[in-house]
């Protein structure tokens, strides 16, 4: 039961890392919803200014 435990607390941390700058932000999660993109608000708007 322990272990079960530590998986969701190591699922819990890696959700909220970012796939671009692999930083950890809260808002990578609200960004996965609403977008479908796992980045967060810095790396959204570098994307947006610059599309490369």
């Amino acid at each position: 039961m322990n272990e079960n435990k530590n998986i969701n607390l190591i699922n819990e941390d890696t959700d909220n890392i970012c796939e671009e700058c692999k930083e950890f932000s809260k808002s990578v999660k609200s960004n996965l919803i609403m977008g479908g993109y796992k980045i967060c608000d810095s790396c959204k708007i570098s994307k947006t200014l610059f599309p490369l």
